[in-house]
């Protein structure tokens, strides 16, 4: 006999509360563990070609991991140090761009930016904002990440958490699978492959296309000599994940940029606008439809929601568990609303005339 639908969610709620309260004290301790997990989910599909290829899983794992941690070196050694230049420099020069802007609208329209007037006061209010909080933030996302991710979680504790549940992911989840309740075990299958299948077409799929494009802006944009290129490429590639934001944010700032860096030579500047037109016309008609497909997503409000609210409340564990969580609840709410117009409730009347008559019983008389 089931347990009543009431017991049942005494019990489910005591286990989320309890998850709560586990990222919420333990958040710092099991950082490097959640990092290492989704590490394992995004690498497991790999895995599983390598195994069908004819490598074993041991193998397979280890094969990974020396291709992971040699991208992970050459990443460290030429990446990661100039963008983290290009953006000091980039605060920086955010003054003097916004003083030429300045500049350049005072002699294109002398009525506008007169002394004193409301935009040309605006103008100067942004540059030095940026010029006094931009380098102040810099250094507090640089210094809280290093205080999070500290040396040892990012080259022991990660990579080692990492490589043993990615060795042992199957077996983890058949044992999972095991510890099913058996008379709901059906329903939470069926849960679980949605919420495998909108996780792999955002965490899989939309994160490789982000970093396809963000690739090919970063590289296109500093091949064209325009200055800043690699930070305007990662943030337009980061954000790709909203629809058009990416290019649009990036597109406004690599043209702004061109325009003062560029002017007269206008070739230049159309080469940046075709950048990002060339960029969007990739992303709608071959990478997006051959890497995410047509499976059911997150919503982009409904992740930044996700990213808001559990960043504000665990910190940087919060965010990476922000998208397995928003799918979850994504996919339990479009169960509950097929339960929901399924039920009498919905249905009302109409739905109990439609619904056959109960068998009856025979009286037994003879």
């Amino acid at each position: 006999m089931a347990l009543p639908v009431q017991v049942q969610l005494r019990y489910w709620g005591i286990a989320a509360l309890v998850l709560f309260l586990a990222l919420w004290f333990f958040g710092d301790v099991i950082l490097p563990f959640v990092l290492g997990g989704a590490i394992a989910y995004c690498l497991d599909p790999i895995a599983d070609r390598l195994e069908r290829a004819g490598l074993g899983r041991t193998a397979s794992v280890v094969l990974i991991t020396i291709v992971a941690v040699l991208l992970f070196v050459l990443l460290i050694l030429l990446v990661i140090p100039l963008l983290i230049s290009q953006a000091g420099q980039l605060v920086n020069t955010a003054p003097d761009l916004f003083r030429s802007l300045q500049a350049w609208l005072t002699e294109r329209f002398p009525g506008v930016m007169e002394d004193g007037s409301p935009i040309r006061q605006q103008i100067a209010a942004i540059g030095d904002t940026i010029a006094a909080k931009g380098g102040e933030l810099l250094n507090r996302i640089f210094n809280s990440a290093l205080g999070v991710i500290n040396v040892a979680v990012l080259f022991i504790i990660v990579p080692v958490v990492a490589f043993y549940l990615l060795l042992d992911w199957d077996r983890m989840v058949a044992r999972l699978d095991d510890l099913l309740p058996r008379d709901h075990a059906p329903v939470i299958r069926n849960l679980a492959r949605d919420i495998d299948r909108t996780l792999a077409s955002f965490i899989r799929g939309q994160g490789l296309v982000c970093l396809i494009l963000g690739t090919y802006y970063a590289v296109a944009l500093m091949l064209i000599g325009l200055n800043f290129g690699l930070v305007i490429g990662a943030t337009a590639g980061l954000v790709t994940f909203i629809p058009y934001v990416g290019a649009l944010i990036g597109g406004v700032l690599a043209v702004g940029l061109a325009l003062f860096q560029f002017w007269g030579e206008w070739w230049w500047i159309v080469a940046v606008a075709v950048v990002f037109q060339l960029g969007q016309f990739v992303e709608g008609n071959i990478l997006t439809p051959k890497l995410v497909g047509g499976s059911v997503g997150l919503h982009p409000v409904w992740l930044l929601l996700a990213l808001s609210l559990f960043g504000a409340m665990f910190g940087f564990v919060g965010l990476l568990v922000a998208v397995p969580v928003a799918a979850m609840l994504g996919v339990l709410t479009r169960f509950g609303l097929d339960q929901y117009k399924s039920s009498l409730l919905y249905r009302g009347s109409e739905g109990a005339t439609e619904a056959p008559p109960p068998v009856q019983e025979e009286s037994g008389d003879a």
